[in-house]
């Protein structure tokens, strides 16, 4: 359990302070925490996280198993080392997911 605790303290780490710092130091594509949020949900469950997780009260990436989990915090890691062009990559394929188009070219 303690190594679950790690990761759900880790992911909310980066997705409430390390990659929106990072995001707005380099201009990346996103900036705000809950999309990055839903970039790292829907990359670990491999589409639209509701539609795999649902919508039930509490926070989605509780429900993640262990190995989703560490797969979105990862992710996280590599967008902090990648950069924008990682970031664009998950945040165009998580709107794809949702039917929408990619961001233009900033």
């Amino acid at each position: 359990m303690a190594d679950r605790d790690a990761l759900l303290a880790r992911y909310r780490e980066l997705v409430d302070d390390e990659l929106p710092a990072a995001a707005a130091r380099g201009g990346w594509v996103i900036r705000r925490d809950h999309c990055f949020g839903r970039v790292l949900l829907d990359d670990a469950v491999g589409g639209c996280w509701y539609d795999v997780l649902g919508r039930a009260r509490g926070a989605a990436y509780r429900r993640l198993d262990d190995e989703r989990l560490a797969h979105a915090v990862a992710q996280g890691e590599r967008m902090l080392i990648e950069g924008d062009p990682l970031v664009r990559e998950l945040d165009a394929r998580s709107l794809a997911w949702r039917g929408k188009p990619a961001k233009r070219p900033g």
